[in-house]
């Protein structure tokens, strides 16, 4: 069954330190920029789709959509919260079997999706597994480099690879 999870971005944003210290520093976008870096890598290695939804609600204009990191990133149009934007996503795909999950900490609108069928996860749920998929990505890399050098070292003299680290070293 195919597995989405929809961000509510600035609950993300407030609720996960280093983000919240960017914002504080009035580097919004900046925070904004590593909240969809993270969640890239996030979806890459998890397959869920994931769909980031920030708040516009008080910028005139239109609502905007587009691809950013193959993410689905939204801004919600003016006089519409997130919250209310995620709501109408929820119900919209909801009736396609999907398992949707909704990663927020506002409690009311946990109390809101859980009603029309999605999951939620909490902000500090998300961070735990944002760091868990970080952590397995860098055990794969390393993994991987430890077996090409295993390869090297069958297939290169120990003189040879002595010169080249010799030589990697001088620059």
């Amino acid at each position: 069954m195919e597995e989405i999870l929809i961000v509510d971005g600035y609950n993300i944003i407030g609720a996960w330190p280093q983000l919240r210290e960017l914002k504080e520093k009035g580097l919004l976008e900046e925070a904004r920029d590593q909240l969809l870096d993270w969640l890239s890598e996030y979806q890459a290695y998890s397959g869920r789709e994931v769909m980031v939804v920030f708040d516009a609600h008080q910028v005139p204009g239109l609502g905007k959509k587009y691809k950013d990191r193959r993410l689905t990133v939204y801004f919600t149009k003016e006089n519409e919260t997130a919250d209310e934007f995620i709501e109408k996503l929820v119900g919209d795909l909801h009736h396609r079997k999907r398992m949707i999950y909704v990663a927020t900490s506002d409690y009311t609108e946990q109390r809101v999706i859980f009603g029309q069928g999605a999951l939620r996860i909490s902000a500090r749920e998300l961070a735990i597994e944002q760091e868990m998929v970080k952590n397995s990505i860098q055990r794969s890399v390393n993994k991987r480099n430890q077996e090409l050098k295993q390869n090297i070292s069958s297939v290169i003299d120990q003189e040879t690879i002595k010169f080249f680290e010799n030589f990697r070293r001088k620059k």
